[in-house]
C-alpha cells in the first residue's frame, strides 16, 4: 500500500491524496489473489429506488480557492469563471442501502472484495478487535492506514463487521470503477469536478466551506472531520469517529448534505494539476488521460494539522481501482 505524502503531517500536506490512501492494485492482485469475478455492470430494467432526492444546478460561478488555503500540488488555482448546463445531483451520497441494492440486482463484486482487500483506518478496528487479526500492514509512515484482508464495502472494518447498524451512511471501501458499475445499473453519473464544487457552494460565492468562512457557528461543528490531535487523539466534539449518516449536519443553500467531511466524493474527471489555467469556461470535463481521478470534500479523518481539504476548492486524486474506509461517491443526471 502506497501514499501519496507518506512521511508525516508536513509532507502529508502536499500529497494528492491526502487522507486516503492509493493501494498498488496490481502488487495486492499478485500477493491476495482471488478467484472471484467481477458481477455484471447493467442498467436496472426497473427505476432504481434511491435514498435521496436531486436538485437541479446550473452554472455560472467562479471555480476555484480565493483564499490561497489551497496545497500547491492540487492545484486549486487559478480562480476562474465557468458555466455549467443544468444538471441534477444527488442531495447526499450514494448509502450503504443504496448499494446493497445495487449489489442484489446486478451480484456485482467490488474492487476490494475482488482484490480480498481495503485500507481501513487503524483507529476504527478498535470498533472491531477480531480484523487486527487480518491486517496485512501499514503504509511506511502513516501508520493510522493498515490493508485488511476481507475489508469491504459490507464489512467496512474487515471479518466480523457489518453496516447494519449504519444503513443510511455512506457508502465506504468503493473505487471509481466500482462508483461507474453504480452509475450504468441506476442511469446516473458521476459528476464532473465543476458540477461537485457547483453544487458543494449551495449558492454561496467566493466562501471556504457550504456555510461561510467560519469552520463552526456558535460553537457547533458543520460537518464531519477530526477534532483535537491527528492521527493520536479524537475528542469526537462532532459526535463521529468514522462516517456520519448521509443527512447528518444541516444541509447547504442547495439542499444538499455533507459536502465537506464525511467522505471522499468521486469524480468524473482525471486530475491534472494545472487544469485550471487552459480548462474551457463552458462545461469543463477534465483533461482527455491521466493516471488518476478527481476526489472531492475530504472526509472525517481531515484536520487542519494534517489536510485541510474539507474545503468547497479543496481537490485531491487518487487511483481509479483505491479504495478504503473514507472513501464514497454522490451521482448526478442529466446534460454534460
Amino acid at each position: 500500500m502506497t501514499k501519496s505524502g507518506d512521511h508525516g503531517a508536513a509532507e502529508a500536506q502536499d500529497g494528492h491524496s491526502c487522507c486516503a490512501p492509493s493501494t498498488s492494485r496490481a502488487e495486492a492482485a499478485d500477493n491476495h489473489p482471488t478467484t472471484v469475478a467481477a458481477g455484471p455492470a447493467v442498467k436496472s430494467e426497473a427505476s432504481p429506488e434511491f435514498s435521496f432526492d436531486f436538485v437541479t444546478a446550473s452554472g455560472p460561478f467562479d471555480m476555484g480557492d480565493p483564499f490561497g488555503d489551497g496545497h500547491p500540488a492540487d492545484g486549486e488555482g487559478p480562480r476562474h469563471r465557468v458555466d455549467l448546463t443544468e444538471f441534477e445531483i444527488a442531495t447526499t451520497s450514494v448509502t450503504n442501502d443504496d448499494f446493497a441494492r445495487f449489489v442484489a440486482d446486478t451480484g456485482f463484486v467490488t474492487t476490494a472484495e475482488r482484490l480480498g482487500t481495503s485500507a481501513v483506518f487503524a483507529m476504527l478496528l478498535e470498533t472491531n478487535p477480531g480484523a487486527r487479526a487480518h491486517v496485512l500492514g501499514q503504509a511506511p509512515g502513516v501508520p493510522w492506514w493498515v490493508e485488511v484482508s476481507g475489508a469491504n464495502w459490507a464489512a467496512p472494518e474487515g471479518p466480523g463487521s457489518t453496516i447494519d447498524n449504519r444503513r443510511d451512511h455512506p457508502v465506504v471501501h468503493i473505487s471509481w470503477d466500482d462508483a461507474q458499475a453504480y452509475c450504468a445499473w441506476s442511469g446516473t453519473r458521476l459528476p464532473s469536478e465543476a458540477e461537485w464544487e457547483l453544487a458543494a457552494r449551495g449558492g454561496l460565492k467566493g466562501r471556504r466551506y457550504p456555510w461561510g468562512n467560519r469552520l463552526l457557528n456558535d460553537g457547533e461543528w458543520n460537518c464531519n472531520i477530526w477534532q483535537g490531535e491527528f492521527p493520536r487523539t479524537n475528542t469526537l466534539d462532532d459526535g463521529f469517529i468514522g462516517t456520519a449518516p448521509a443527512r447528518h449536519f444541516a444541509p447547504n443553500g442547495l439542499g444538499l448534505f455533507n459536502t465537506v467531511g464525511n467522505v471522499w466524493e468521486w469524480c468524473a474527471d482525471w486530475f491534472a494539476r494545472d487544469y485550471y489555467q487552459h480548462s474551457p469556461q463552458s462545461d469543463p470535463r477534465g483533461p482527455d488521460t491521466g493516471d488518476k481521478r478527481i476526489m472531492r470534500g475530504g472526509s472525517f479523518l481531515c484536520h487542519d494539522s494534517y489536510c485541510n481539504r474539507y474545503r468547497v476548492a479543496a481537490r485531491s486524486s487518487n487511483t481509479p481501482d483505491s479504495s478504503a474506509s473514507n472513501i464514497g461517491f454522490r451521482v448526478v443526471r442529466g446534460a454534460l
